[in-house]
């Protein structure tokens, strides 16, 4: 039954890239077909061009020994093996951490507030992908917190660099 269930799956997926391909040749063809209907433009045309503002949910530091605070939620952790989104091997004994918006390499000071008990991770992933979570740290930075037994704690996170 597995295996039948393999076959299928694969059989869906090469018909959607064969499809996708006479998608796009059809699509390749009319868009050429349009492009020799419209006028060019000139120069005296007026070009308007939209540029999205980028979103910094988190403000810049302002000096290099500032800490700033990013968030407070609830944080949960993670220990299965598996590659990270930023392409480095997950390791459960480093002291890492998944945010959904902070660049990789950012360092975090993460506190529980309950215990007050912190712990300075580095972001290397993507999640925490269960709503209302914050961060998912990594099982040792868990151990650090004192929120292995309980699986998740109410967190304060403080950008440290």
């Amino acid at each position: 039954m597995l295996r039948l269930f393999a076959i299928v799956i694969g059989g869906a997926s090469l018909a959607a890239c064969a499809q996708s391909t006479v998608v796009s040749q059809r699509s390749q063809a009319l868009a050429s077909r349009t492009a020799s209907i419209v006028p060019t433009r000139t120069a005296s045309s007026p070009i308007r061009t939209r540029v999205a503002a980028a979103h910094r949910p988190h403000a810049p530091r302002s000096k290099a020994g500032d800490v700033k605070i990013a968030s407070q939620g609830v944080a949960s952790f993670y220990s299965e093996e598996q590659q990270t989104a930023s392409g480095e091997k997950f390791d459960a004994h480093e002291l890492t951490a998944a945010h959904p918006t902070l660049p990789f390499g950012t360092r975090l000071r993460v506190t529980d507030v309950k215990t007050g008990r912190s712990v300075t991770v580095r972001v290397n992933d993507r999640g925490p992908y269960v709503p209302g979570r914050i961060v998912d740290v990594s099982y040792s930075a868990a151990r650090s917190l004192g929120m292995v037994g309980k699986g998740v704690a109410n967190v304060r996170l403080d950008v440290v660099e």
